[in-house]
């Protein structure tokens, strides 16, 4: 195959399926836009791993699609876009580098009534702190707890999605974010990882 034949498409990296649920709603806002998608499934998960590796990974990723000449690179990763992101917006000068965490704290931001948001994510997004870093530069009153909910990857990528023990890794997970009195409750949650919309039924089961 000859890539110049074809228009540019947009290059989406993930590290692993997690990220075609992004794939998925930039192709119901973009339409008419080519798409090639990047899922290191044979090095996930990078949640766990350090930054210096998420880095690493992602530079390779992001290499591979580069060459296939696309012109726009979303990492829909979101422990990449925490570790990574300035980096591969270094290495790649010639096309746009977007993320996900800002467009995520963003919304959360316009979402929350009372400025006390909930985020789950990976162990190395947690730790990173890009999602509260990323809430409070946009809304500096708001509350901002945090939870990684690693197994939930695991689930995602082995199919597991709905069912009792889903369930019960879920409130396990969750109950103790929302175990303060009504008045205090967060009233906002951001699935801060692009395979935890794969488990939202058993998500919302657990949370009022």
């Amino acid at each position: 195959m000859r890539w110049s034949h074809y228009p540019q498409p947009i290059g989406v990296f993930d590290s692993g399926v997690g990220g075609l649920t992004v794939l998925r709603a930039l192709q119901q806002q973009l339409p008419h836009e080519s798409f090639l998608y990047l899922g290191d499934t044979a090095r996930l998960p990078y949640g766990t791993k350090s930054a210096a590796t998420v880095t690493r990974y992602a530079r390779q990723c992001a290499k591979i699609l580069a060459e296939r000449g696309i012109k726009m690179l979303v990492v829909a990763c979101n422990t990449a876009s925490a570790l990574a992101l300035l980096q591969l917006r270094q290495d790649f000068l010639e096309i746009p580098v977007v993320g996900v965490i800002e467009p995520g704290a963003a919304a959360a931001c316009e979402a929350s009534i009372k400025g006390h948001i909930a985020v789950i994510a990976t162990e190395g997004t947690i730790q990173h702190g890009a999602y509260e870093h990323a809430i409070l530069t946009l809304r500096p009153q708001a509350k901002v707890i945090s939870k990684s909910c690693s197994l939930f990857v695991a689930l995602a990528e082995e199919g597991w999605v709905e069912g009792p023990i889903v369930e019960a890794v879920a409130r396990a997970y969750l109950q103790p974010l929302f175990a303060a009195k009504d008045a205090d409750l967060p009233d906002c949650l951001v699935l801060g990882c692009t395979h935890y919309p794969a488990l939202l039924t058993a998500i919302k089961s657990a949370v009022p």
